[in-house]
């Protein structure tokens, strides 16, 4: 379990698709938030940080003719977008989420405020940080390595569509080795991939511990929340 019972949830905006090639699922959507809220009546304060592959992101539009800096900001919007999505289900769901956003859209949401975010996670809400850092060439990876530092969790967990850290991509490699535990250098020294090497490198100077886990289940989330299921990297542990 994570130190201080306080985790934030790393989930891409794919992970809101569902079967769609674009936008959200909103089965998937309430599907998510009703997980959401079972973990925290598990005991986890809930932090959480979503991307935006799923409408808009820079890497996927490049041949746009839209230039790098603007085309991030534009991601950074569909953030909003897709956390204002999942606030509402969260509520619609009996829950309480507050969401906080790095890019002021005063009248949609609170600017991002460490100390409030805080107050609102002690309290029970679930805190959902959008706008990722709200600088460009950041992903929100490295927003969600410094949201997770700021508001004082004790673990990141990076949902994913694999059940943890290989050594090689298992897709195309069927002998790859899974990792029950790696350090930090590891990660980045073998460059595998887990989440972009600024968030690694804040989660290590931070000591805050990383669980890499196939997301989909709510059994895997809890047992990803608890340490028991996926890859733990960081605290020190080798490969």
């Amino acid at each position: 379990m994570s130190k201080n019972g306080s985790v934030l949830l790393k989930l891409s905006g794919e992970s809101l698709l569902g079967k769609q090639d674009s936008g959200i699922d909103f089965s998937v959507l309430s599907t998510l938030a009703d997980q959401i809220l079972t973990l925290s009546a598990a005991g986890h304060r809930v932090a959480i940080v979503l991307g935006a592959g799923n409408v808009w992101r820079y890497r996927d539009t490049m041949d746009s003719g839209i230039d790098r800096v603007s085309s991030d900001y534009m991601g950074m919007l569909a953030t909003i977008m897709n956390s204002v999505a999942l606030a509402s289900a969260i509520e619609k769901a009996g829950g309480e989420a507050r969401v906080y956003s790095a890019i002021e859209v005063a009248t949609v949401v609170k600017p991002y405020h460490q100390k409030q975010a805080l107050n609102d996670l002690e309290k029970g809400h679930i805190v959902i940080c959008a706008g990722g850092t709200g600088n460009p060439y950041f992903t929100t990876d490295s927003a969600a390595a410094l949201r997770a530092l700021e508001l004082q969790c004790g673990l990141l967990m990076k949902g994913t569509n694999t059940d943890g850290v290989y050594d090689a991509d298992p897709k195309t490699h069927p002998q790859a080795r899974k990792y029950n535990t790696i350090s930090f250098d590891e990660v980045l020294e073998k460059d595998l991939k887990v989440m972009d090497g600024a968030a690694i490198a804040l989660c290590r100077d931070g000591n805050l511990p990383i669980q890499v886990f196939r997301f989909g289940t709510v059994e895997d989330l809890l047992g990803a929340a608890e340490g028991k299921v996926g890859t733990r990297v960081g605290e020190g542990v080798e490969g």
